[in-house]
């Protein structure tokens, strides 16, 4: 708007001038305020510029440095999550590892613990075998000594009337 007035201020002065060719004092006077209210106006819009160029600068180091704080968080985050990571992908290799090494004494253990137990029941089956023969001559033992027992006493008692019979 101050543009527009001082242009028609401009032109009008423009189109008045002494006889000489040199212009009034009043007229220089308008001249004078006119570039003065232009050079006014163009000082005040570089100084808005320069002021919202300003906020906009603090704005974008306000949210740069926002940024760099979230970005040292995360890296944290990131390091306490490798932290955490590590010690328990290594606590699980160690333990399947000796899970491991426990399965490779296992298998010749089980193996012979079948083995063992083979020779076990061959044992308590030869074991009881012998028991039973045992048993039966036992058995057969005692019939034998009863049959000597019954034998010796029909003897006896033969020998006995033999002897009753001789007196």
């Amino acid at each position: 708007m101050l543009e527009k007035q001082s242009k028609k201020k401009m032109k009008s002065l423009g189109g008045i001038s002494s006889s000489n060719g040199r212009q009034s004092t009043s007229e220089e006077n308008e001249e004078d305020e006119i570039s003065r209210m232009a050079i006014s106006s163009l000082q005040a819009r570089e100084e808005e510029i320069q002021r919202k160029k300003m906020e906009v600068k603090e704005r974008v180091e306000l949210q740069l440095g926002r940024a760099e704080e979230e970005s040292r968080r995360l890296a944290q985050i990131l390091e306490e999550l490798d932290v955490l990571g590590d010690p328990l992908r290594k606590e699980v290799a160690m333990v399947r590892k000796k899970i491991d090494t426990a399965n490779r004494e296992l298998k010749p253990l089980g193996q012979s613990c079948q083995k063992k137990e083979k020779e076990y029941k061959e044992a308590i089956e030869a074991f009881n075998e012998k028991n039973k023969e045992k048993a039966q001559l036992v058995a057969s033992l005692m019939e034998m000594l009863a049959e000597s027992e019954r034998l010796r006493m029909k003897k006896l008692e033969e020998l006995n009337k033999n002897i009753e019979s001789m007196h």
